[in-house]
Order: structure tokens, then sequence, then C-alpha cells
């Protein structure tokens, strides 16, 4: 079994944002299982806390930027990208303004940043997918297509045409998360020199300078020109070297900017917040294509997660002693006769648990609840699986005595066939993602034999008694 992995100790990265050109300070620091990345504005009160997932994406103009309740950070991907393929899953970013430092426009200082501490193992198994079935993202206005094809390991390819001499037509490719360190990761972002005027009437770039990206030069310009440039970013002068960028930096390839795209890519694919194995195919991409193949792609994967949860059909043995009886379930919950609906529960992980329901002619609703064609009322198969749900939420504190779960919300109930005496319901409720801030969502599922009942998405709520 592979293991998720976090570091071993926080680490420390300062740096001017590219955009407000103000100071920054980014403290990474290690996370527990499951965690993924999550981004923490310690700048703000209560230090607000964002997922590092597609759908908390809130503009890709210049760069990616998360959000949620009005507070964002941005230009993540280079960060993201370098935490991804060094293989780290769970950490947290801590960081006291709105974006992330530019550093050189490349991903090299992050690299060296974990350099000062160590991945390590927890204990925690890392799931990653096999994407099955083709997948693709198409803007045919902007003649831009990402595909994603079935694969045994994680490749990327990108292609760019752009209408410049110096990048008219660029390849890059990657064949493993391995190779990023070498061949990715020091490769700079890159502007064209027409982008830059509108850029400073929008007062963006304020962080912007010579030495963090790479000028593409793609119109014609006087000496006058090279003066102004010069004089705008300090520089006792200004020239265009031979590959048609300016005299600040020396190309480390011949197609660094085709490579910058794998290093964005990466770094917004990262907010699948999934491991997977897939050849992608980038044509002309940028961070608006990027995230919408996220998007797309982890919509694809919650599916396949969910299914794999519908396929996981538990069966029930009644000669198999029990994990619980139903007095040791009154231990955990407070339900009591006539409305405890677990008799025992099978079953109990960190994610998952398993318990049963039998279905009596006596059952107390079956009075008034059709009583010539007696039927376990739906209402009461979703609270049957509450309750096994409440098990598995609670089993999570020490105490459980001491607590209490209240459902917030349940979503996408569906009833597929009559539960009646003699039945046996086997209930299985499969937690979707970690549990934070003492809530959790459930996946739950009942069964009869192997023929499914009713199905709930069920969000609950830890609460200590006072």
């Amino acid at each position: 079994m592979v293991k998720q992995t976090t570091i071993s100790k926080e680490v420390k990265i300062e740096g001017v944002s590219l955009h407000t050109g103000k100071p920054a300070t980014l403290l990474i620091k290690p996370a527990e299982p499951n965690t993924g990345y999550v981004f923490v504005r310690t700048d703000i009160e209560n230090n607000p806390k964002i997922q590092a997932v597609a759908e908390n994406v809130v503009d890709t103009s210049r760069g990616t930027t998360i959000g949620k309740n009005g507070v964002n950070v941005s230009t993540i991907e280079h960060l993201l990208a370098t935490t991804y393929a060094l293989g780290i899953d769970n950490v947290i970013f801590e960081i006291n303004g709105p974006e992330v430092p530019i550093l050189d426009g490349s991903a090299k200082y992050f690299i060296e940043a974990y350099k000062n501490t160590e991945i390590i193992e927890q204990d925690a198994e890392r799931i990653v997918f096999n994407i099955e079935e083709n997948l693709s993202f198409v803007d045919e206005e902007k003649n831009i297509e990402i595909s994603v094809y079935p694969d045994k390991t994680y490749k990327l390819q990108v292609l760019v045409d752009y209408k410049s001499d110096a990048i008219s037509n660029q390849y890059a490719v990657l064949n493993s998360l391995d190779e990023f360190k070498n061949e990715v990761s020091a490769c700079r972002t890159f502007v064209f020199l027409s982008e830059l005027e509108p850029l400073l009437k929008q007062d963006l770039i304020k962080g912007g300078s010579l030495d963090n990206a790479i000028v593409i030069v793609d119109k014609e310009c006087d000496q006058a020109e090279f003066d102004r440039l010069a004089k705008l970013f300090n520089r006792p002068s200004v020239e265009v070297q031979s590959s048609g960028v300016l005299n600040n930096i020396k190309l480390q390839f011949s197609n660094e900017p085709a490579r910058h795209k794998l290093l964005d890519l990466i770094g917004d694919l990262a907010l699948t917040g999934y491991r997977f194995n897939a050849n992608i195919i980038a044509n002309r991409p940028g961070h608006y294509a990027n995230v919408n193949i996220a998007k797309i792609i982890r919509q694809h994967l919650n599916e396949v997660k969910k299914n794999l949860a519908k396929a996981n059909i538990p069966i029930y043995n009644p000669d198999e002693k029990p994990l619980m009886d139903v007095m040791q379930i009154q231990g955990f919950i407070p339900h009591r006769f006539p409305f405890l609906l677990v008799d025992k529960i099978l079953s109990l992980s960190e994610t998952e648990v398993v318990g049963v329901k039998c279905i009596t002619n006596d059952e107390n609703f079956f009075q008034g609840h059709f009583p010539d064609e007696p039927v376990m009322p739906g209402v009461l198969q979703v609270e049957a699986m509450a309750q096994t749900g409440g098990i598995l939420v609670l089993s999570t504190v020490p105490d459980p005595e001491n607590y209490l779960t209240f459902f917030l919300k349940i979503d996408n109930v569906k009833f597929r066939r009559k539960v009646v005496p003699g039945d046996v319901l086997v209930m299985q409720l499969t937690l979707l993602e970690p549990i934070r801030r003492g809530i959790a969502h459930m996946l739950g599922k009942a069964y009869v034999g192997t023929e499914l009942a009713c199905e709930a998405d069920m969000y609950a709520q830890i609460v200590k008694l006072s």
C-alpha cells in the first residue's frame, strides 16, 4: 500500500507578490492525512481557509486565483505544481496576503524551500485513480483543446502556437513527475512586450521586473522605446537578443516557454484534488483551459469514487458475530426503543461503517403505515442510515458519550424498492471527504440482500454536550 505524505516541519518562503508588488510571507506546514492542500490567510481575522480545489477557482486572467466568501489567494499554480510533483499530499499554506510570492517566475525556489524539510509517510492510504475514458475541454473560438486519454502513468504534452518568431511553435513533454525538478521547475513565466503596457495601465504587475519574467519581443521597437523600457525597469539599457527576448534573461531551454506551460498545467491539475494516471495533450493551454479540464477530471473522479462505493455492497452473514450488538450501540448513540433503528454494527473503519436493521412485523410504525400492506417509511430508512452514520462520526472522538450528531443536510435521496417485514436492511455509510470542523459528508446506502433500497448524501455535525 502506498501511503499519503506530508512534510516533517514547516518551511518559510518570502518574496514580492507579482501584481500587488507587496512583500509576502508563506509558511508551508505539515497537515493531517486527507487534508489535501489548504490555504490560510493569516492577515485576516479568524484566519479563513480555502481548499485548493477546482470549484474554488474565482479567476484565471493572469494566473490562478482561488477564493471563498470573498477571501482570495492568487498566483498559486507554481507552488501547487511543485508540491504535487514532489509527491506531497497534505500541507497547509499559511500566507499573510492575497498573493503567493512570484520569486523568479518559476518553481525553482519552491523546490529549494522543500529541501529544508523531509517528505514523510502518513498512516493513510494514497489512492491513485486510472482514468478509464477519454475526457476533453475545447474552446473553438480560442482554438484551445485539452484532451485526456487513459494511461497507466502520468504524462503531459503541451503545444503552443503564438504569432511571434521567438515562440511561433513550441512543444514540450513530461513523461513522469520525476522529471519535474530537472526539466520543468526552473522554467520561468513569460510575457509579450505588447502585453506590458496594458498590464501596467491596469495597475498590475507592480512586482514584475526583468528578473522574474522572460520578455518576448513581438513588435517593432525603436531605440526610444528600449530607452523607455530600461528606465521603467531600472536598467542601464535593454536590447533584443537573437532569440527574440530582451537581454534580461538567458533562456535555459530553447522551448522554455512551452516548458513553463507544463509547469502551469501541473499546478492547475493539482486542483483536481486527486492523484491519477492519464496522458494529457494540451494544445494552446492557459489557466482558463487548465482549470476547466481540472473541473472535468475532478467531476469524473468524484463519480468514479462514488461508483466504487456503490460496488462495495456489504453482505450480511447472521452466523458471524457483529462488531457491536444493540447494547454496545446504545453506548454510542442516545436513541432508544422505539426509535433505535440499528440492531448491529458489522464493521467500522476510519471511513466506513456497516450496520443492520432487522425488519419485523411488530415494528411500532407498521401499526399506522399501511397496516394491510406494511412498508417501512422512507423517512425511517433515512433515519436508520443516519443513526448508523452517527456511529461512524462519533467513533472519531475519544468520548462519544459526551457528543451528539445532528444532521445538517440530506441531498439526492432516492428510494429503489419497498422495505417490508422479514427484510434485513444493511446500511453502509462512507465518508466522501475528511471530517473538518466537526462536519461529516457521507454517502449512505441501504441494501436488502444485494438490491439497493435507498441512498442519500448526508451532512452531519458533531456537537459536544454542554
